[in-house]
């Protein structure tokens, strides 16, 4: 088997190059392509605990700790302890951090497009249908 045949390869190669551009388009932002994730689940669903939210990022809990610390630290986050576990805080967003959804969703857009611009547009489903099928969504 070659690289051009290692589906590991393949999509490794792709997420860095995905990664790389928009870490270059969040850098306007001031902000850090690692944060990109919890912002991003943060706008589906807000009022999550920080254990919920390294699942949905599928990163380790400490790691979870240093970004969220990073986010409060930036002004879009804020903590709030869950009234049903004391130990358990609930991540919500700042107004700021709100405010920020259109104009990085559309970085990400622009990102997303520049990548399938090659590929007509029925490809184009397909490939995202395939690709949610091999990752069980």
């Amino acid at each position: 088997m070659n690289h051009f045949e290692s589906l590991g390869y393949l999509v490794s190669h792709l997420n860095v190059d995905l990664q790389n551009l928009l870490d270059q388009r969040l850098k306007r932002y001031q902000l850090d392509i690692k944060l990109w994730p919890v912002l991003f689940s943060l706008w589906q669903e807000e009022g999550v605990t920080q254990t919920t939210l390294s699942k949905q990022c599928d990163v380790a809990n400490y790691t979870m700790t240093r970004l969220l610390d990073q986010l409060q630290q930036q002004g879009l986050i804020t903590r709030h302890q869950d009234a049903e576990n004391r130990r358990a805080f609930q991540i919500y967003l700042t107004d700021s951090g709100k405010a920020l959804e259109q104009d990085l969703v559309r970085e990400a857009e622009r990102v997303n497009e520049a990548f399938l611009d090659n590929l007509a547009l029925d490809e184009r489903t397909t490939f995202l249908k395939l690709l949610n099928k091999i990752n069980r969504f």
